[in-house]
């Protein structure tokens, strides 16, 4: 079997991968301060010959361009002196041509010239041949010049470059290295963990969203706690309870009775009522469930609900009523929505407080029909309102027996209202009671 052999580049990335931030961000900053120098090196000395000359007859076509124009113009005379002066370049007609000896005594054979001609046309029709005569001075001392300035440069930037890459690479990476430290932390579980990235806008806006990660998973975390906590008394109470009439009934199975048989029912529903809120949750967050629409008689549909729920509750004094003013219409699952028409009735009978009345209204707006569930019961504080919707909270931290459940019924039905589209909220007034809603589309 042939055997892979790793890429150079793939070799490259995993080594520099290995280097932390700081040292990347240094090496980035020299190797970028280094690659300037020796362009500048390059442009100043072994290519500064080249590029003078290039200048210089740059400087001759220029010239050529401008004498054309003027060729017949009165300021010509000044155009050509103007041009020996500022440009060194020699303008004179070819015929009485001769290129000027060098100022240090050299023959012209060993100058460094260029030259050209052109031939004008004048405004007579005649014609004339001008040439044009540029030196090309000797750039080594020049160079040398250069070369010395440029050590100097060089030793300065090298000095700089060092130093600005350190401070640059440091203040960039000690925020990161914080909030790795910290991560770690978080990672461990420790949800106290507070990230302050500082330095640079991305490195604070990093810290702010892991800040609200950590207390998010702070609230899951404590809420889980809380979870376990109920579900662990909604299980240990009803299975003692259905253990120990079982028992009875196995020592004595000639004294059972119907309450013995009623209290092991009623524990198992418990149960199964339990068993059956974490399981709905659980497929609504995944999505298994999906909702089947059709269209059906809203109204119809909550009567009914209200008529099996006013049958099981009559006998411990609760009063239900439903209030609706027409009957409304409309397309959704009709299994969903009574589940959480069920559950915000539930919930009311359990907290519906002493005079044990639960009203149920249902109104239409424009587009959208409203169900409301009212009990009268403690309330709850203004601080936790925006968290009943989620999963396992409960207002009322005492676990007392009678009023039994997992604090899933309420993001049940946010789950399902959400599934349809619809709104849902709540509004509470401590002592006197609350009312909870949700509407739908009738479109």
């Amino acid at each position: 079997m042939p055997v892979s052999l790793p890429r150079c580049a793939d070799w490259g990335i995993d080594l520099m991968d290995k280097f932390k931030l700081q040292w990347k961000v240094f090496a980035y900053l020299i190797g970028f301060c280094a690659a300037l120098v020796v362009l500048l090196w390059l442009m100043q000395t072994i290519f500064l010959n080249q590029m003078y000359q290039f200048v210089r007859k740059t400087e001759i076509r220029k010239a050529i361009t401008l004498v054309e124009k003027n060729i017949d113009s009165p300021n010509l005379q000044k155009i050509l002196y103007d041009l020996q002066v500022e440009k060194d370049i020699m303008v004179a007609p070819t015929s009485d041509f001769m290129p000027p000896a060098a100022p240090d005594g050299r023959g012209r054979e060993q100058m460094k010239t260029i030259t050209q001609e052109k031939t004008f046309t004048l405004a007579d029709g005649q014609k004339i041949s001008i040439t044009f005569h540029a030196l090309i001075s000797p750039v080594d001392a020049t160079v040398s010049t250069l070369r010395l300035q440029l050590l100097l440069v060089t030793a300065i930037m090298v000095l700089l470059s060092v130093g600005l890459a350190l401070a640059m690479a440091r203040r960039i990476a000690k925020p990161i290295e914080s909030i790795n430290e910290n991560a770690k932390t978080l990672a461990a579980g420790n949800y106290e963990a507070r990230f302050d990235g500082r330095g640079f806008q991305e490195i604070k806006e990093l810290s702010d969203t892991l800040n609200t990660a950590a207390a998010e998973l702070s609230k899951v975390e404590g809420l889980r706690r809380e979870l376990m906590a109920n579900v662990s008394h909604d299980l240990r109470t009803p299975l003692a309870l259905i253990y120990s009439y079982a028992e009875m009934m196995h020592d004595f199975p000639d004294e059972i009775t119907a309450e013995q048989t009623q209290v092991i029912m009623d524990e198992t529903k418990r149960l199964t009522s339990l068993v059956n809120d974490v399981l709905d949750l659980s497929a609504f967050e995944e999505g298994v469930r999906k909702p089947i629409t059709r269209q059906y008689c809203l109204t119809e549909s909550l009567r009914k609900t209200m008529d099996r729920v006013s049958e099981l509750v009559k006998n411990d004094g609760y009063a239900l009523s439903f209030e609706s003013e027409e009957d409304i219409v409309l397309v959704a699952d009709e299994g969903k929505i009574t589940q959480a028409f069920y559950n915000l009735l539930l919930n009311a009978i359990i907290h519906g407080g002493k005079d044990k009345t639960v009203i149920v209204r249902q109104t239409a707006g424009q587009g959208f029909a409203k169900i409301e569930v009212e009990d009268h019961g403690d309330g709850i504080e203004a601080e936790s309102l925006p968290y009943v919707w989620e999963r396992y909270y409960k207002a009322d931290k005492t676990h007392k027996r009678p009023v039994t459940g997992t604090g899933l019924g309420l993001s049940i039905v946010k789950k399902i209202v959400e599934m349809h589209g619809g709104q849902y909220g709540v509004s509470s007034t401590p002592g006197a009671g609350s009312i909870f809603w949700f509407q739908l589309s009738l479109s």
